[in-house]
C-alpha cells in the first residue's frame, strides 16, 4: 500500500474532527466562540485516554508520585505571591488601520500581518482571566481563574508532607483546567484560552536538581515515543537565558513538526525554591522539609513537567493521520484514511461488525458483542456497528483509529468462529467465539 503520512494537511485533520465526532466549534449555532472548542463523543474518549495513560505511567506506575486535585479558584494572594498578578504578561501591539491586536514577540516584522499597517507601542497585557466572588463587584472580592495547575500544589506541599510523610524526592502529579487569555490564539486546538494541563511538581534536594532535569526531560520524550508518536517529528529545545520565565533556572520544550512548524507541546522546567520561598514569605508560614540525614530544614528545588492535555491529543492526532491506497474487493485500489492510533490511546478498541442486518445475523452479533463488551479484558470503549456496508463500517473505523474489528459472517452461524480485521495492515484471521476476547485482548495489548 503507498502511504502517505508528512506534511499533514490541517484542513484536512480538522475536517476529520468534526466529521468523526472529535471536536466541535464551541457554540456553533451561534456563530461559535473564538479560539474555544468542544469535544465529541470520540474526542472525550481519546482525551481520557490520553491523561489514563499519563497517569498510568507518571503516577500508578512510580513510587515517588502522588495525586493531587487542586481548585480552580484559589485565594488572590497566592498569584501575588508567585508573581503572576504583576509578571503573568506578553506585549500586545494594535493595529492602526484594522485594529487587530498581535503579540509583538512574535511578529517577524513591524508591521501588521492582516493588513500590513502600522502597529502601535506595545504595551504589557495581563493573562489572566479576572472574575469576582460574592454578589458584589469589589476589589476585595477579586478572584482569577488559575492560569496554571501548579501553585494548588504548592500551597498544598505541608498538606502533602504531613498526610503521606513522603521523603525527597518525591513529586505532586495533578490534571486539571487552566485558564489564558492569549492575545493571539489558533491553530485549531493548539493555542486556546481554556486549555487542560498534566502537570507534576518533583521536589529534590538542592544541588540534585540538575540531574533530575535532565532525567525528567528524557522521560518525558519517551512517554511520547512509547505511544507510537515519529521520534524524527519530536525535538527537545532548551530555553535561551533571555526567554526564561521570573521562576525559572532552566527550561526544556518538547517540540512536535505541525503542519506550521515546530510548535511545544510540553516544558520541563527547573524553578528551584522560587516559588515555596515566595508563598513561605507571603503566608509567613513555612514550607521547608526536615532532612532526617543532615537534620536540617531546607527548601526543596523544583522540577516541573508540565503539558497540555489538548497539545497532547493534536500530537497524537497529526502524527497517527495517514492517506494511502489500499486493495478493494474487485481488485482495484482506493484511497484510505487511517488514524495509526497506539491501542491505549484509541477512543474505540473494538468494533463488532455484523456482515449485514440479516435476522439471522444480528443476535449473534449482538451476544458476541455483549461477551466482549462485558468481559472486562477490553479496557476501554467496544463498538457495535451495523450501518451501511461492511466496506464502509471498515472505512469509518479506519478514520476513527479503532485497532481491531470483529466481523460476523454467515459461516459463524456454523462454525462459532468470527473474522477479527487488523486496522493498519488490514490482515484478517479467523478465531473461535470461545477464544475471541483473549485473542482481542492479547492483540491490543502486545
Amino acid at each position: 500500500m503507498a502511504t502517505t503520512q508528512s506534511p499533514v494537511d490541517l484542513e484536512k485533520l480538522v475536517s476529520l474532527c468534526k466529521r468523526r465526532g472529535f471536536v466541535f466549534q464551541s457554540s456553533e449555532i451561534y456563530g461559535g466562540l473564538a479560539s474555544t472548542w468542544d469535544y465529541g463523543p470520540l474526542g472525550v474518549e481519546l482525551k481520557r485516554n490520553i491523561k489514563d495513560a499519563w497517569w498510568r505511567t507518571f503516577v500508578l506506575a512510580r513510587d515517588d508520585m502522588v495525586g493531587l486535585d487542586a481548585a480552580i479558584l484559589m485565594h488572590p494572594d497566592v498569584w501575588r505571591a508567585s508573581g503572576h498578578v504583576e509578571g503573568f504578561s506578553d506585549p500586545l501591539v494594535e493595529c492602526k488601520a484594522c485594529h487587530q491586536r498581535w503579540r509583538e514577540d512574535q511578529l517577524e516584522e513591524r508591521k501588521c500581518p492582516a493588513c500590513g499597517g502600522e502597529l502601535t507601542e506595545a504595551r504589557q497585557f495581563n493573562l489572566m482571566f479576572k472574575t469576582f466572588v460574592g454578589p458584589v463587584e469589589e476589589d476585595a472580592a477579586v478572584a482569577y481563574l488559575r492560569p496554571e495547575t501548579a501553585q494548588g500544589i504548592f500551597v498544598n506541599f505541608n498538606n502533602v508532607l504531613t498526610s503521606t510523610r513522603r521523603k525527597l524526592p518525591f513529586g505532586v502529579a495533578q490534571i486539571g483546567k487552566a485558564f489564558r487569555n492569549e492575545i493571539t490564539t489558533g491553530n485549531f486546538i493548539f493555542r486556546t484560552r481554556e486549555f487542560e494541563i498534566m502537570e507534576i511538581e518533583f521536589f529534590v534536594k538542592p544541588g540534585d536538581d540538575e540531574e533530575w532535569h535532565g532525567r525528567w526531560r528524557d522521560e518525558c520524550l519517551r512517554w511520547y515515543t512509547d505511544l507510537g508518536v515519529d521520534e524524527g517529528r519530536l525535538r527537545v529545545r532548551a530555553h535561551e537565558p533571555d526567554e526564561l520565565a521570573h521562576y525559572a533556572k532552566a527550561t526544556y520544550d518538547i517540540e512536535y513538526d505541525f503542519p506550521w512548524g515546530w510548535g511545544e507541546i510540553q516544558g520541563i522546567a527547573n524553578r528551584t525554591d522560587y516559588d515555596l520561598q515566595a508563598h513561605s514569605s507571603a503566608s509567613g508560614e513555612s514550607l521547608a522539609y526536615f532532612d532526617d540525614e543532615t537534620k536540617e530544614r531546607i527548601v526543596p528545588y523544583v522540577i516541573e513537567p508540565s503539558a497540555g492535555v489538548d497539545r497532547a491529543l493534536m500530537t497524537f492526532l497529526t502524527d497517527a493521520y495517514v492517506e494511502e491506497e489500499a486493495p478493494t474487493a474487485s481488485g482495484g485500489t482506493e484511497r484510505r484514511v487511517v488514524l495509526k492510533l497506539h491501542p491505549d490511546l484509541a477512543p474505540v478498541k473494538v468494533a463488532v461488525l455484523p456482515l449485514s442486518r440479516n435476522e439471522r445475523l444480528v443476535p449473534l452479533a449482538r451476544e458476541v458483542f455483549e461477551k466482549v463488551r462485558s468481559s472486562g479484558a477490553i479496557r476501554g470503549m467496544v463498538q457495535y456497528d451495523d450501518s451501511q456496508s461492511i466496506g464502509r463500517r471498515y472505512r469509518r473505523q479506519d478514520e476513527t483509529g479503532t485497532p481491531l474489528c470483529v466481523t460476523v459472517d454467515f459461516d459463524s452461524l456454523d462454525d462459532n468462529a468470527v473474522t477479527i480485521r487488523e486496522r493498519d495492515s488490514m490482515a484478517q484471521v479467523r478465531v473461535p467465539i470461545a477464544a475471541l476476547v483473549g485473542e482481542l485482548s492479547g492483540r491490543l495489548t502486545a
